[in-house]
C-alpha cells in the first residue's frame, strides 16, 4: 500500500501523531506537535530490530541549533497510522532551497532528470526551515535502470561533484543502496561494498548488484 523504502516520506494521521507524541521524550513533544500542525512529513529509516510486522521506523530530523547540533527524533508508526507516503522529493523540486548551489544544481537536474534528494536540502525545501549550512551536502538518490545508465549516471555525479558537495546513494532494484562514492571506488579497485537496506546493512559483491540491472 505504501512506498516504505529508506528516505521515503511519510505523513501521519491524527492517531499516528497522538501515538508518536505520547511515546516521545518530553523534550521532543513540542517539535512533534509542530510537525503535526504543519502537516510536515517524517522520513523512513532502517527498521528497528524489534519493530512489529505492522510498524515502520521513522525519523524526524530537526534543523541544526545555534551550535550546529542536529537532533534526530526516532519514531515508529503502525501502517494504519500512515495517511500517505511518497518517494523522496526530486532535486528539481528542491531547487528553490538550493541558495548558492542553484545554478549548478539546476545543471545537474538537466543532466540527470528525476534525480531525487534527501537530507538537509530536502528538509529545507519541504518545511521552509533552515537546514542547509555551508557545511551541508546535497544527498542524492540515483536509481539506475541498466548497466549503461549506472555507468553514465555515476560519471555525471563525479563530474558535477567538482562543483557541488554531492553525497548520497545509488539505489538498485529492490532497495539495496550503496554510497555512490564507494561504488566509484569499488569500480576502480574491485571490492565488496556496504549495502543499506530497509532491514539490514551488509557487505556484498558489486557483481550481485549489477546482476539486478538490465545488461545494456
Amino acid at each position: 500500500m505504501f512506498n516504505l523504502e529508506r528516505h521515503a516520506l511519510v505523513w501521519l494521521n491524527d492517531a499516528g501523531w497522538s501515538a508518536a507524541i505520547a511515546a516521545a521524550q518530553p523534550e521532543h513533544q513540542a517539535a512533534l506537535a509542530r510537525w503535526q500542525r504543519r502537516d510536515w512529513p517524517v522520513v523512513v529509516r532502517r527498521l528497528d530490530a524489534d519493530a512489529a510486522a505492522d510498524e515502520v521506523s521513522l525519523g524526524l530530523p530537526l534543523p541544526p541549533d545555534a551550535d550546529g547540533i542536529k537532533v534526530r527524533i526516532p519514531l515508529r508508526a503502525r501502517h494504519a497510522h500512515i495517511a500517505r507516503s511518497s518517494d523522496a522529493i526530486e532535486l528539481k523540486s528542491a531547487l528553490p532551497a538550493a541558495g548558492a548551489w542553484h545554478g549548478q544544481a539546476a545543471a545537474l537536474c538537466d543532466a540527470m532528470p528525476g534525480l531525487r534528494v534527501f537530507g538537509s536540502l530536502a528538509m529545507q525545501a519541504l518545511t521552509g526551515l533552515q537546514y542547509v549550512s555551508p557545511s551541508s551536502d546535497i544527498d542524492v538518490l540515483f536509481r539506475p535502470a541498466s548497466h549503461q545508465h549506472l555507468a553514465d549516471g555515476a560519471a555525471l555525479l563525479a563530474r558535477h561533484a567538482e562543483h557541488l558537495p554531492l553525497d548520497g546513494e545509488i539505489v538498485f532494484p529492490g532497495g539495496a543502496a550503496v554510497s555512490w562514492k564507494e561504488w566509484q571506488m569499488a569500480m576502480a579497485h574491485p571490492a565488496k561494498v556496504m549495502v543499506k537496506e530497509l532491514r539490514a546493512v551488509r557487505l556484498v559483491d558489486a557483481a550481485s548488484l549489477l546482476a539486478t540491472l538490465e545488461a545494456q
